[in-house]
């Protein structure tokens, strides 16, 4: 028996997989021994290193900071879709003084790499807007320029002969882009756009080099005065991959729930 990607293995096929997954765990777990037996030897285990993340006032510190990382990804987020969709609009255009200038800024922030981008807005502006407004606008830059070829890309996915359909019904381009392609697209679109978004909100941590009180900042400090590099990785590593995976787990939700309202909204049209 066989599916359309791969062949169903037989008995001996199965029995090499089973052999192949034991060595593979074995391997697995003599790592993470010999992994944890260098930190103690190294003395990178010792309770002092880990000192401050049961003391209440880094605890504190931490929590603050969190909450500080996840405003600036919050707003740098909507901006980022809101700056995505106005540029891609405009690269949809049809009028050449629109397309060509969008075109230009999109592929401009696309290319310069965000860190330098965050760096000469707060060496020029910070004074003016803040560290706040300018790591929030260097991120928007660039994650907003990324978006708007994800949002270009999904309203160009949708079939062709829907968008002909709609002008033949008498449709006009705003009617088209709202009623027919938008609500296609966005379902296309929400796995990159929830990407992006993860991206977005660990890019904050570039806000070490204005300095900027978010969550790596403030962890790098904890680490210069207790020396302990691992121990604060691990714990930022923690946080960020616990932030990450609820941000992804809403998205898989969403992405669930919008399915269901679109087939929902597909039986009430068959039942008229």
């Amino acid at each position: 028996m066989s599916s359309v990607l791969f062949d169903v293995p037989g008995p001996e096929g199965l029995r090499r997989q089973r052999r192949a997954s034991v060595i593979t765990i074995v391997v697995l777990v003599l790592l993470a021994a010999l992994t944890l037996y260098k930190l103690q030897a190294e003395g990178q285990l010792d309770g002092e290193l880990w000192e401050p993340f049961v003391t209440p006032i880094y605890i504190q510190a931490l929590l603050e900071a969190a909450l500080t990382t996840l405003q600036v990804a919050v707003v740098a987020i909507a901006l980022s879709v809101l700056f995505g969709a106005l540029f891609a609009s405009g690269r949809l255009s049809d009028h050449a003084w629109l397309r060509w200038p969008a075109t230009v800024v999109v592929e401009f922030f696309r290319a310069v790499p965000v860190l330098m981008m965050i760096l000469a807005i707060s060496l020029i502006y910070s004074e003016v807007i803040g560290k706040f407004w300018s790591l929030v606008i260097g991120l928007t830059l660039y994650n907003g320029s990324v978006l708007a070829e994800v949002f270009r890309a999904g309203i160009n996915a949708v079939p062709r002969g829907q968008l002909e359909a709609s002008y033949a019904l008498g449709l006009h381009k705003g009617q088209v882009m709202q009623l027919i392609l938008l609500p296609q697209a966005v379902k296309i679109m929400l796995p990159a756009i929830i990407s992006q978004s993860v991206v977005t909100l660990k890019d904050t941590s570039l806000g070490y080099v204005i300095p900027y009180e978010e969550l790596t900042n403030v962890g790098r400090a904890i680490s210069i005065e207790f020396t302990n590099i691992l121990p604060v990785a691990i714990v930022l590593a923690a946080m960020f991959i616990a932030v990450n995976y609820s941000l992804s787990r809403f998205a898989t939700w969403l992405e669930q729930r919008m399915g269901r309202a679109t087939g929902s909204q597909a039986e009430l049209n068959v039942g008229a």
